[in-house]
């Protein structure tokens, strides 16, 4: 290991040379690049640990130092995360080959177990470790039902061939086979220390373009007339600020400013951040129901808990900011419960199937014959925006669209709704109000 800073220093030039000719990164990014992943390798040093060795804990390890490093700024972390799997995946995968990390797992057991640390080490949601280990699983018992041996004998081939099952065979929606397919690319690339190559001839279930289902004016009404208390105030931040559900159910106290009329949504979408209205009407309401919470949060407090689960390492970085108020759901559960990762008993946010029931409920109640869900209020939202005049550009950022062509799907609605041509037959009888009976 002593010959590793001849190592950096003779390879590093290289990297960077490959970086600007493949075009991989902006040409301004490349030194930093060279810059984190000479950091690393040196943080790999004094572990012991090969320079071409690929160790996604160790990788998560690193990230999470710089993470609590108060010097460090918010986007640094994730681009020497890109810097460093550019590193192995690309630029050691090519030149020198991959060293695997299935060495270790002997079984889909340890496979399971490995994927699980990981996945908590990288701060992804509960919700998505269980989805991951469902998928990697299936996966798993797939594979070594088709005649591999051993966990290190799996290969990109059967990932490829596990997709077009799904597809062909089990005839799985497009969004269910996208969520199998992010589980099993994070099983080869951090667990097994494999890249997967092109996908490009994999069979992928096909989702042509569907219009949104919407409530009109008079349905939403309906609908918030057969609502009351804490439901009704679900569907109306959810209409009024065009929030989804897991939005809805993470808010923290922080995120609402009165003064500014905004709510902020937090690692939305696409991990990304955006501001959306708060309506008006909800303000006393909201505020209302903040005191009531605050009256809970307090009775935890005094009880030793009250403390709520925090993103990425702020709990590490903020030992104790879990139990400040600012940082309480706004919609907290009405039990304690036990965090199944930290043990810790606190009082997490509303479940999702609360919301979601509440809604069902008043669409049944209404009786409106549209296959409605908590989703089709965020339709709405943005539908009646455009209605009612409002920028499709100002609509996309309150939506927290990357693409404008995703808001644009409304502008199809608005024409079906309002727009559409004479119907032939309306010409044969003329106006709707002129037809008389034959």
């Amino acid at each position: 290991m002593g010959n590793l800073s001849k190592i950096v220093k003779e390879t590093l030039p290289e990297f960077r040379k490959y970086l600007l000719e493949r075009k991989l990164v902006p040409e301004k990014n490349v030194p930093y690049f060279a810059y984190w992943v000479s950091r690393f390798l040196d943080f790999a040093r004094k572990r012991d640990i090969s320079a071409t060795e690929y160790k996604e804990a160790s990788i998560i390890e690193f990230l999470d130092i710089l993470r609590t490093d108060q010097k460090i700024l918010d986007w640094q972390p994730r681009q020497a995360d890109d810097a460093i799997r550019l590193y192995y995946f690309n630029y050691l995968g090519k030149t020198c080959g991959q060293t695997g990390g299935a060495a270790g797992i002997m079984d889909a057991d340890s496979a399971l177990t490995e994927t699980k640390r990981l996945i908590r080490l990288k701060h992804y949601s509960y919700s998505t470790e269980r989805t991951y280990l469902q998928w990697i699983k299936r996966f798993l018992d797939y594979a070594l039902q088709t005649g591999k041996k051993e966990i290190s004998d799996i290969a990109a081939e059967d990932f490829k061939n596990f997709i077009s099952h799904l597809a062909l065979k089990e005839k799985v929606s497009s969004s269910t086979q996208n969520q199998a397919f992010n589980a099993i690319l994070f099983l080869f690339r951090n667990v097994l220390g494999k890249e997967v190559g092109e996908l490009g001839n994999t069979v992928r279930a096909k989702r042509g373009q569907k219009l949104p289902v919407v409530f009109s004016v008079d349905e939403i009404k309906s609908l918030f007339s057969q609502m009351t208390g804490k439901n009704l105030l679900f569907a109306e931040l959810l209409y009024g600020a065009g929030l989804r559900l897991m939005e809805l159910a993470r808010l923290r106290v922080k995120d609402i400013d009165f003064d500014a009329n905004a709510i902020f949504v937090r690692s939305g979408k696409g991990d990304k951040d955006r501001a959306t209205v708060l309506p008006a009407a909800v303000k006393e309401k909201l505020r209302e129901h903040l005191k009531e919470v605050k009256t809970l949060y307090e009775q935890d407090i005094a009880k030793g808990h009250g403390e709520v689960f925090l993103p990425d390492a702020l709990s590490r970085k903020y030992p104790n900011m879990g139990k400040e108020w600012a940082w309480q759901y706004v919609f907290p559960s009405s039990k304690l419960s036990v965090d199944p990762r930290s043990g810790k008993t606190g009082r997490h946010h509303i479940s999702d199937k609360s919301i979601q029931t509440a809604v069902k409920n008043a669409v049944y109640m209404t009786g409106i014959p549209k296959h409605a869900s908590v989703h089709t209020f965020r339709h709405s939202f943005a539908t009646h925006l455009l209605q009612s005049g409002v920028n499709i550009r100002e609509v996309q950022s309150l939506l927290g669209h990357k693409n404008v062509e995703t808001t644009m799907i409304y502008t199809h609605v608005l024409r079906d709704m309002s727009n559409a041509p004479q119907s032939p037959l309306d010409a044969l009888y003329g106006s709707r109000s002129e037809r008389k009976d034959v």
